[in-house]
């Protein structure tokens, strides 16, 4: 009997380094997909189309909001992105789990929306640990940063809407943390079906 799959959401500020965690975390795990989003910025260096996200300008995005096309979507550093609600369902829909790398206001949306999803959020070790990561990037200006910084400081507030928090010090241990949290939800009671139970256990 299958399941449908789980919706595993990451937040937390720019440069915490959740993409690092969700990328190792659905290479390293079976059964567990990332869903690709759409945004309005300009690929970095190295990114992929349709891999990384799906890059599209700003009139193509409006249009897919007037047509009811995101599960959720903002509007972050100036720059547009959202989930497309197709590719989202179609994945849970198949059995497979997916995880998502959205901000707070993404994650408060999908919670009015989709019941059962679990919510983790990603911390640097300290504001000045956050500062030094995104100065590494060089792909940001001093005044990015610091714009950066006070939205990170205000995002951080909200942690408490989140089920898990997990402190991304060292990669290694953080990326068992998460793993922890997606396999445990899989063994969860609440996911095994009462008729499996009744057939392998107490059908005479």
């Amino acid at each position: 009997m299958k399941n449908k799959g789980i919706l595993f959401v990451v937040s937390g500020p720019s440069g915490a380094g959740k993409t690092t965690l969700y990328r190792e975390a659905a290479s390293s795990l079976p059964n567990l997909k990332h869903s690709v989003s759409y945004t309005t910025r300009r690929p970095r260096p190295g990114e992929v189309n349709d891999r990384d996200y799906t890059f599209i300008n700003r009139d193509e995005f409006k249009g897919m909001i007037d047509r009811s096309e995101f599960a959720e979507w903002a509007e972050i550093h100036g720059k547009l992105y959202g989930t497309s609600k197709k590719r989202l369902e179609e994945t849970m829909d198949s059995g497979i789990d997916v995880i998502l790398d959205i901000d707070v206001q993404g994650a408060e949306q999908l919670k009015k929306k989709y019941q059962g999803g679990v919510y983790i959020f990603v911390l640097p070790p300290s504001l000045e640990a956050l500062g030094e990561r995104l100065q590494k990037r060089m792909v940001n200006s001093k005044e990015e940063i610091e714009k950066r910084l006070k939205v990170a400081a205000k995002e951080i507030k909200r942690y408490r809407e989140y089920d898990y928090v997990i402190v991304n010090n060292i990669l290694e241990d953080a990326l068992k943390e998460l793993s922890a949290i997606i396999i445990s939800k899989r063994v969860s009671t609440e996911r095994v079906a009462p008729q499996l139970i009744e057939m392998n256990f107490f059908k005479k």
